[in-house]
């Protein structure tokens, strides 16, 4: 394909087309290292090497190699990460004394189908021997579609009482209602802790007009955590045949988990029930005045903070995790923007893990919605909606590319994320971070080659971080297994408390009545009175 000015009918030149689409083939690897990243110096504001893309007509040209789209190599490749174990009594596989692992339940963009669902992020660090269960563990996000994710790689709900939202898009927080509503069902019996961001404080447009329009909305988590608990007030009453709590709980203070404000649930459930839902709205005034600590947790030694970053409405946030020297940080969507920046560089300490948004350029991303593999032939006006997406919240390969340029110490491992993950995009998304940022400022962390570690995120991958090495691995999972291996809570079924809809038999032992909430009179029963059997209440 070579370039020309030609007009094409959609009023995009093909030159114009292949410069936005930053794609090329010559020479790429599809792993998982950036190979000549250290080449040269880069200053703030210097222009990007010309990342037009050029790729021959025919078979050898990605875009037209279904095989290219349809698989990520490099994460089958990966060595494979079992979730069960037949040697603790809790099924988990075990965690390293010193280890933190970061589970990808979740890593695309809408809209991808079947091969990623949205985002979540699932983090795990240290062992608890005498519990066989990890130190501390938490939710970053849970958009459409995760939960299958967190049944198949062994975590159930009563390892994902603790979800810390980066906002409020549907693609980052619509699985909690699966959260919310079948975790009491299965082994989380006490409350739902969820961090996010308060209200926006954008102003409604339509205010002025009357008709009774609120000058703001009230959008923050507690609001939103507020209408998703009576939302769900049908399915909540409906499940309360079961038990929904212990006796063994303690709940938390804002102390013991070094909270910025009271934990206090929504609506009328008891604070120590299943069904209790307890936001932490995080006041993104808090960073300018050094407030900005989310979550710290003195007996696990796990510190979360938060921090500003730029997504459509005001009040989108990033998350650093700090535990025994390991860190992370996770920025949810955001266009480049220097916060993210500063809490990577990390006081000159540097983190661990670093995953950031990345996107697709706007033109590649409306070809493969259309199903198209010429990118010069894509509609104009689509790729024009897209860049005004792309624009207002998001960050393209190349600005991914030049952030990494800008941070200093280097992240020993950079992941991009909310990303389209296939041979052909990654390699596309690596040759833009190529050309616009040949510079990784800082130590090198593989002085031989001069490597820069860099990986794309996919769902089910596994990132263990030690002191001494990062390990990347694929979740080997059954895709006709059940949900994950309940964890009961302390004491065992004895320690479960009365469920809300129960009746004392003629012994006068108390139990769940199941058929509290609903009419019989139409029902065919399993036997009749004459003793013969319509079925059989064993199932079979």
């Amino acid at each position: 394909m070579t370039d020309s000015n030609k007009t094409e009918p959609t009023g995009w030149t093909r030159r114009d087309a292949l410069k936005l689409s930053g794609w090329s083939l010559g020479g790429l690897a599809l792993g998982g290292t950036l190979t000549d990243a250290v080449a040269g110096t880069a200053a703030v504001g210097e222009s990007c090497a010309d990342a037009s893309c050029s790729c021959p007509p025919g078979p050898t040209c990605s875009w037209t190699d279904p095989a290219a789209a349809q698989r990520y190599t490099y994460f089958d490749k990966l060595p494979p990460f079992v979730p069960f174990s037949h040697h603790t009594r809790t099924t988990i596989a075990p965690l390293a004394e010193n280890e933190m692992r970061i589970t990808f339940m979740g890593s695309a963009i809408p809209p991808r189908t079947l091969a990623q669902r949205m985002m979540s992020i699932f983090v795990e660090v240290g062992w608890d021997p005498a519990k066989e269960m990890p130190l501390d563990q938490f939710v970053f996000d849970c958009g459409s579609g995760v939960g299958a994710n967190y049944g198949a790689m062994n975590v159930g709900y009563g390892r994902m009482d603790k979800v810390f939202l980066t906002h409020l898009h549907g693609d980052h927080m619509s699985d909690l209602t699966t959260f919310y509503c079948f975790g009491p069902a299965g082994d989380r019996k006490s409350p739902l802790y969820v961090w996010g961001p308060g209200p926006s404080g954008v102003e409604n447009p339509l205010a002025s007009t009357g008709a009774g329009q609120p000058r703001f909305y009230d959008d923050g988590t507690r609001a939103f955590c507020a209408h998703l608990r009576e939302a769900c007030r049908w399915h909540t009453e409906s499940f309360s045949f079961e038990s929904t709590g212990h006796v063994g709980y303690r709940a938390p203070t804002r102390e013991s988990w070094g909270l910025p404000c009271e934990p206090i649930p929504v609506g009328n459930d008891p604070k120590d029930d299943g069904y209790a839902m307890i936001p932490i709205e995080l006041d993104l005034q808090a960073y300018a005045k050094g407030e900005n600590v989310a979550y710290e947790n003195k007996a696990t030694g796990v510190k979360i903070t938060f921090f500003p970053v730029i997504h459509t409405r005001k009040g989108s946030i990033g998350y650093k995790l700090e535990w025994r020297g390991r860190s992370m940080i996770y920025t949810g969507d955001t266009k480049p923007e220097r916060l993210s920046l500063e809490a990577a560089r990390n006081g000159g300490r540097g983190v661990d893990v670093f995953i950031h948004e990345m996107v697709v350029p706007a033109q590649v991303w409306a070809m493969k919605m259309k199903g198209m593999t010429d990118p010069s032939k894509v509609p104009g006006p689509l790729v024009q909606n897209l860049t005004v997406v792309q624009n207002s919240s998001h960050t393209p390969q190349g600005a991914f590319g030049y952030l990494l340029s800008q941070v200093e110490p280097r992240p020993r491992l950079m992941v991009a994320t909310h990303f389209p993950t296939a041979d052909d995009t990654v390699a596309c998304a690596m040759k833009s971070v190529q050309e616009h940022c040949k510079v990784f400022q800082g130590n090198d962390p593989n002085p031989e080659t001069g490597a820069a570690r860099i990986t794309w995120s996919f769902d089910r991958m596994v990132i263990s971080v030690f002191p001494d090495r990062i390990l990347e691995q694929r979740g080997e999972v059954q895709e006709f297994g059940f949900t994950a291996t309940p964890q009961l809570p302390p004491g065992g079924l004895m320690a479960l408390k009365t469920p809300k809809y129960h009746y004392a038999d003629k012994f006068g032992v108390i139990a769940g009545n199941p058929y509290a909430q609903i009419d019989l009179s139409t029902g065919i029963p399993a036997c009749n009175c004459d003793h013969t059997c319509n079925f059989r209440e064993d199932g079979y």
